[in-house]
């Protein structure tokens, strides 16, 4: 009984054996895997030198050489000259030179030509008791001492279109407008009076109506027959600004402040020492 077991057992046992051979036979030895990783190869490229002339050489780019067209030669032609122009100088006649969308170019006035229209302060004497100056009469006792006592000028009537002539006494009227400054001065506010702006006018010997005195030139302005017979007020304003410019008072202003100026002006140009200060 124990033999045949053992001898089962041996058998068995070689069974085993085969079988372990045949399992290793089929699956075979296997080797462990590598653990260095495979190589990698780099290739570097040498840098070569590039001197500036090949630079230039290549990025110079090339311009082609246009054919210029032949000069026409025209064997009539004869260039013109303008007339005055000499063909030796290089300078161009301002006619030929035209500016196109511009305004045309205006004349110049010759020098000779504006002295000639400057106004001087000087003037022709218009009467014998105005002074050379414009706007300027002579004092009172030149006027006396050279007996010149009565003042004459022109009226015109309109109705009768007559013209005549009317006198006053010097030192009468003169001491009647003096008198009236001195008394009604600070009354005045550097203004003129309502009998200024509005003249009494004298009275026609063909018709009787009103006449005005004749003013022509302004240069001409028969001032102290104005200031004596007080109708300095029917001068225009321009008129009356012409005075105040010459004889260095201020002309700015409305029509009564400016005849104001010119009574206190001529009064203080017959009589300096009055109270005709401004």
């Amino acid at each position: 009984m124990d033999s045949s077991r053992i001898s089962h057992t041996s058998n068995n046992g070689g069974e085993d054996a085969e079988n372990l051979l045949t399992l290793s036979l089929s699956i075979g030895s296997r080797s462990p895997p590598s653990s260095s990783p495979t190589p990698r190869y780099y290739t570097l490229e040498k840098q070569v030198p590039v001197s500036p002339s090949s630079l230039e050489s290549i990025s110079q780019p090339v311009i082609p050489i246009l054919q210029v067209p032949p000069l026409i030669i025209y064997p009539n032609y004869e260039p013109h000259i303008p007339t005055g122009l000499n063909p030796n100088d290089n300078a161009v006649p301002r006619e030929m030179v035209s500016h196109s969308g511009s305004r045309p170019s205006r004349a110049r006035k010759s020098p000779s030509q504006s002295a000639q229209q400057i106004k001087t302060e000087t003037v022709p004497q218009p009467f014998p008791w105005s002074t050379t100056q414009r706007a300027t009469v002579h004092g009172l006792d030149y006027l006396l001492s050279h007996n010149i006592t009565t003042i004459s000028g022109q009226v015109h009537c309109k109705k009768c279109d007559k013209i005549y002539t009317i006198e006053y006494d010097l030192q009468q009227k003169f001491r009647e407008i003096s008198d009236f400054i001195r008394e009604n001065k600070f009354c005045l506010h550097d203004r003129a009076p309502r009998e200024w702006m509005s003249p009494t006018l004298p009275i026609c010997e063909s018709c009787g109506s009103s006449v005005k005195p004749v003013v022509r030139k302004k240069k001409s302005i028969n001032w102290l027959f104005l200031l004596l017979g007080k109708m300095l007020g029917c001068c225009k304003l321009s008129e009356l600004k012409y005075f105040c410019k010459h004889t260095k008072n201020h002309k700015t202003g409305a029509k009564d402040r400016v005849l104001y100026l010119t009574y206190m002006g001529l009064c203080k140009q017959l009589d300096p020492t009055g109270p005709f200060d401004i």
